[in-house]
């Protein structure tokens, strides 16, 4: 699903978000040290290669609702922005923490006029944020966050499976009204 908001293209699609060639920076649901982890910290750096791992290090480490920006190294796309989201439950508030992430990551982009920027849907794999409550707290920040991007023109989420999917379509479909 796509839809235009504000002169954004914002869409959703099940996908792996290490071959996004058509977008300029992935965000990377990343762990505290930057470094090598499962899911989708584990797909960017494997298909990087090592050298991200290596200009991550001194970036590292970073708290929750941070993000911080590397070269793409091996991957399709120019730029990697790492966002470490909340453990839920542990973290808190989370809703703050994730909503941060989003933003930041926004944000970092525009700083570096990047035109298209993909995201996971961040804290929602091994870090239990529950989908819902993540795919709410990311579209309410998506739409704060417009009116202040000069350069950002496209948002994809790339997604895990069908039924998150599902919940992120729901979110979108909803987001201008």
């Amino acid at each position: 699903m796509k839809k235009k908001i504000s002169g954004i293209i914002i869409e959703c699609l099940v996908g792996d978000i290490a071959i996004q060639k058509d977008i300029m920076a992935v965000v990377n649901a990343a762990n505290a040290q930057l470094s090598t982890g499962g899911g989708v910290a584990g797909a960017l750096h494997r298909a990087a290669g090592p050298g991200l791992e290596e200009e991550c290090r001194p970036l590292a480490p970073i708290k929750p609702g941070e993000a911080v920006i590397t070269g793409g190294h091996k991957l399709p796309n120019r730029y990697v922005i790492h966002c470490l989201g909340p453990i839920y439950g542990i973290n808190s508030p989370e809703d703050i923490l994730l909503a941060n992430c989003y933003r930041n990551a926004l944000q970092l982009a525009d700083q570096h006029r990047i035109d298209s920027i993909a995201f996971p849907a961040i804290s929602t794999g091994i870090f239990g944020y529950p989908i819902e409550e993540a795919a709410q707290v990311t579209f309410e920040t998506i739409k704060e966050t417009i009116p202040q991007l000069a350069y950002v023109k496209h948002i994809r989420f790339v997604l895990y499976d069908q039924g998150t999917l599902e919940i992120y379509e729901r979110y979108l479909e909803k987001l201008d009204k």
